[in-house]
């Protein structure tokens, strides 16, 4: 199984994911879709694919930036949707879509402790805090590997700590620097928002999660979700180095403009496998 990133921060995020079950005929999923279908179809053009090569499409919450580009890229590419009934009654209020598209049987409304399968992929979602009607985040499989994925959530639980055990790879996000966030000038409510239970995770809280995981099976991990401005990617890289590298695992950092290119978790483990030999 391989992973990548369209695009991760506030102005747009979207995941890809593949299954290397089939060579002849993979299955592909995206997770959250924030861009333009423009932006979206030049995005997937850079990793090599057409939108009609993208078998569905799964949300995580409603906010604009993750929903955005969803439907209309439903619409125009014939994709199913797979997302919460929270969510979905989310879209309808903010008007992102129509109760007849629920008629086209490309909607799937799913439960967020239910795991689902989209071809040879299988998808663990699981409830985070997030300021949102009925938010998800999730493990993706291939049967043999599994992706964590941890973004827009304002803090850790024990539950999604142990849903992220499992994962050989984590995509994770590390939104902001408190300190940076505090002398920004967003005003109080927005920074609020950001900085609490619900909103999203500081650095601080990112490493309090990657150190609960070092020691089991993650051997690669994605910093997400930067903020622009109130995070640098050097301080995070830095914090990350600190927990990381004395473990031996890998990571990297997704980019609002180019996200980041595709991983094979496979020759991520076999490539620690040798280090190890």
């Amino acid at each position: 199984m391989r992973f990548s990133s369209l695009g991760s921060g506030s102005e747009g995020n979207a995941w890809l994911f593949e299954s290397s079950n089939d060579q002849a005929s993979p299955t592909r999923i995206m997770v959250d879709c924030g861009f333009t279908i423009k932006g979206t179809v030049a995005r997937l053009d850079r990793m090599g694919l057409s939108p009609e090569q993208v078998n569905a499409l799964i949300v995580t919450h409603e906010h604009d930036d993750h929903l955005g580009g969803v439907f209309k890229f439903s619409r125009k590419f014939n994709a199913p949707v797979f997302l919460t009934h929270g969510t979905w009654r989310a879209a309808l209020r903010t008007k992102r879509t129509d109760a007849a598209y629920l008629q086209t049987g490309l909607v799937n409304l799913i439960e967020s402790h239910q795991a689902f399968e989209v071809g040879s992929l299988s998808i663990q979602p699981f409830p985070v805090p997030h300021d949102a009607l009925e938010p998800i985040q999730m493990l993706v499989s291939d049967g043999q590997y599994h992706v964590g994925i941890l973004t827009d959530c304002g803090s850790s639980t024990p539950h999604l700590v142990r849903m992220l055990g499992k994962a050989d790879a984590l995509i994770l996000e590390s939104n902001h620097c408190p300190d940076m966030l505090l002398q920004s000038p967003y005003p109080d409510s927005l920074k609020r928002r950001v900085g609490g239970n619900y909103g999203h995770l500081s650095n601080q809280t990112a490493c309090e999660i990657l150190r609960s995981l070092v020691g089991g099976k993650l051997r690669f991990a994605v910093a997400a979700h930067l903020s622009k401005n109130t995070n640098d990617a050097k301080l995070v890289r830095t914090m990350w180095n600190d927990i990381l590298a004395p473990a031996g695992v890998r990571f990297g950092v997704a980019c609002q403009e180019n996200g980041f290119d595709w991983w094979n978790v496979r020759d991520i483990l076999t490539a620690d496998n040798t280090a190890q030999a």
